[in-house]
């Protein structure tokens, strides 16, 4: 391994390193230009809880869609709750206002037996549809989003993958 390194000349270890940075660069544009057609901050997310069972398992891979500002009751739609950074995928149940007014929405998730007014933030009632929707749930990979929550309660995992294409880029001759 250590001469295979060695023997790399400085333009070929340039190229590998370029090559790898233009493969990161393009899923950075890829992802940012998917934001931008869907109106959403995250249009991918995986659910990472059972409490929207049976609907969607933990694991499923959602993708995204914001543009539509008239959400309905019985649509699933995923949300940031004020001052945390997790998104929640649940089921909107009950709608208020619309028109002039703000649209605000209470959500529940399938398998909770209490709607969400307990994860809102202090104080919060209700979701309001342009400030805290990240987006509506337009379609989904089931069990492709493990690999995530691997990599999340496992951070150690990270580091050896991370690792292990480094290498792989170092190492791939051309």
């Amino acid at each position: 391994m250590l001469s295979t390194l060695n023997s790399l000349q400085p333009r070929q270890l340039l190229t590998q390193i370029l090559n790898f940075a233009l493969v990161l660069s393009t899923a950075f544009m890829l992802w940012k230009g998917l934001s931008v057609a869907t109106d959403s901050p995250s249009p991918i997310v995986v659910v990472l809880s059972g409490s929207m069972e049976p609907a969607f398992q933990r694991g499923d891979l959602l993708f995204l869609w914001n543009r539509g500002q008239d959400t309905q009751i019985g649509e699933i739609v995923v949300y940031n709750v004020r001052g945390k950074d997790i998104p929640i995928v649940h089921r909107v149940v009950r709608r208020y206002g619309g028109g002039a007014t703000p649209l605000n929405l209470l959500t529940k998730g399938d398998n909770n037996m209490a709607d969400d007014t307990e994860l809102y933030a202090r104080g919060q009632d209700y979701l309001e549809r342009s400030k805290d929707i990240i987006g509506s749930v337009v379609g989904y990979i089931p069990f492709v989003g493990y690999v995530t929550i691997m990599l999340s309660e496992h951070p150690w995992l990270k580091t050896v993958l991370l690792g292990l294409m480094g290498v792989m880029v170092v190492l791939q001759r051309e």
